[in-house]
This record gives C-alpha cells, structure tokens and sequence, in this order.
C-alpha cells in the first residue's frame, strides 16, 4: 500500500517576512563592529595599491620588450659592424655601389636589366572628362608675377666694374 501525503500547508502560502524583525534579530558585537571596520579599511587602502601594482607590471612589460627589441637592433648592428671589419666585404661594397673598379678593369652598366614584372607599367590613359579647378589660376599667376617683380635681389658688384644703376650713359662708348 502507498501512503500518499498532502503537500503540507506550509509550502503552499508564502508567509510575508518582516524586515524589521529581521534585523532587529541581528546582534552586532563590539568585535564583530571593529572586524568588519578592519575588513573595509584593507579594502579602502589595497585596492589602489593593487591598482598601481597592476600599472606598474604593465610598465614593466612594455619596457622589457622595448629592451628586447633595442637588443635585436644592437645585435644587428653588431653584426653589420663585424662584416665592414671584412676587407673584401668593403671592396664589394664599393664595386656595387660606388662603381668602383680596380686598375686595368673594363665596366660594362648594363640599362635595363630589370625584369619584366619590375618594369614600370603603362599609365593609364587620360580621362577626357572635363574638370573644374578648385582654385583660380589667373590670380595665382598675377600674384606670382606680382611677388617676383617686388622680390629684391641682391646683384654682386664686381670690384673691376662699376654698378651699371651709378654709371653715367653720357660715358658710354658705345655709339
């Protein structure tokens, strides 16, 4: 035989909760009170020191790889240092840049020696599309002429001659 219980009336009706009873249940304690002031002021004063901990490690990181990568370049240097303490790496140098050859040696350059693909390409054609200028051409160019004609230059005066702007034409020579 199954025994079949009826849900107890307990579960069925929510009995309200009074706050106010609630708390006032709770029984604060002297050293409960000063536990819990400690509590909040290791929070107040670790949260900004983990903020600055946390800053400064991402510093640190940052640096360290500038640091590593200021190692490769040096490396790098180094090495290219190593190779100019090489005679014949500085006389390939200037045969291939400088041109230089020895006494006795015959240079052909060659032109166009590049390869298809590194040849320049073709332009492509021009539109036949009329466009209108930003800007007006006709006052740039009375500027221009302007700016140039009120420009003044200096003109070196040969200590042999006379300055041609002094000189009398009267005496002049020249019919």
């Amino acid at each position: 035989m199954v025994k079949t219980t009826a849900p107890s009336s307990r579960s069925r009706t929510r009995r309200p909760v009074d706050v106010r009873t609630w708390l006032g249940g709770i029984r604060l304690s002297g050293f409960m009170v000063i536990m819990l002031g400690l509590v909040v002021l290791a929070a107040f004063v670790l949260v900004p020191t983990i903020g600055t901990y946390v800053e400064q490690r991402q510093r640190i990181d940052a640096l360290e790889a500038a640091v590593a990568l200021a190692q490769d370049d040096v490396e790098d240097l180094e090495a290219q240092q190593d190779r100019w303490r090489d005679p014949a790496f500085i006389t390939t140098q200037a045969r291939e840049r400088l041109y230089y050859v020895k006494p006795g040696e015959v240079v052909y350059l060659v032109d166009n020696d590049l390869a298809s693909a590194d040849l320049p390409q073709e332009q492509e054609p021009v539109s036949e599309d009329v466009e209108q200028t930003r800007n007006d051409w006709m006052t740039q160019m009375v500027r221009s002429v302007t700016e140039a004609g009120l420009a003044q230059t200096v003109v070196p005066v040969d200590s042999g001659t006379e300055d041609p702007a002094t000189s009398d034409p009267t005496d002049d020579p020249t019919p």
